[in-house]
């Protein structure tokens, strides 16, 4: 079944909690956290007070995405302030195995993601060791970027190769999900959709799920 993970980035953060309280009454699955450095792209988000706020607001699962040079320095904070799911990129670390390890250690779900530019070879080492793969249908770094269509065949060969593999990790897809694209993307392969300026520009955050998940 497909999950919708609506990116709190894009919310009001002048009303944080009653768009949060929306988002539950909505029926989505989770929250997507964008943490965001100015270092490993080219703006700054987000971080640990707004976090602990967030996990203080809601029952929900938190998906972290670390967007952050030297991810090791943080994950452990994350992990610890209220994350349930943490990714980390693997353009950002020559350690990436080491970095999932640390998000297991906290028993949380462990994620890599890969930015448009970057092949699934890059991954195929540690697909045996992630809950997720976060596909990235845009550079990230800001909202409201148009879907790159090249990421259709990413999210095909992924789902490939973990059924060829018997692997288990469920693919996820960030960047330029809305109504037109969300069909797309599942029908090659994804099971968890963030939707970011999409969603929040929508009056209704109940239809918008329906919608994303192809049920209206």
């Amino acid at each position: 079944m497909t999950k919708i993970l609506p990116s709190l980035l894009s919310a009001d953060f002048l009303t944080l909690q009653d768009e949060i309280t929306a988002l539950e009454k909505a029926g989505v699955d989770g929250l997507h956290f964008d943490v965001m450095d100015g270092q490993f792209v080219p703006n700054i988000s987000i971080g640990f007070p707004i976090l602990e706020a967030v996990r203080r607001g809601t029952t929900l699962p938190i998906d972290v995405h670390l967007m952050v040079a030297n991810p090791e320095a943080y994950i452990d904070e994350f992990c610890e302030k209220g994350a349930d799911k943490v990714s980390v990129h693997v353009e950002a670390t020559p350690h990436i195995h080491r970095a999932l390890q640390k998000i297991h250690a906290h028993g949380k779900e462990a994620g890599v993601v890969l930015n448009p530019g970057t092949t699934i070879e890059a991954i195929r080492p540690v697909l045996a060791d992630v809950d997720f793969v976060l596909v990235m249908s845009v550079n990230p770094g800001f909202g409201g970027q148009a879907f790159i269509p090249s990421s259709l065949d990413k999210i095909r060969a992924l789902k490939a190769l973990r059924e060829e593999q018997g692997l288990a990790f469920r693919i996820e897809v960030d960047g330029g999900v809305n109504a037109e694209t969300a069909q797309q993307v599942v029908d090659a392969g994804a099971d968890w959709l963030v939707a970011g300026s999409y969603f929040f520009n929508q009056e209704d955050y109940a239809q918008a799920v329906q919608t994303l998940k192809g049920e209206a």
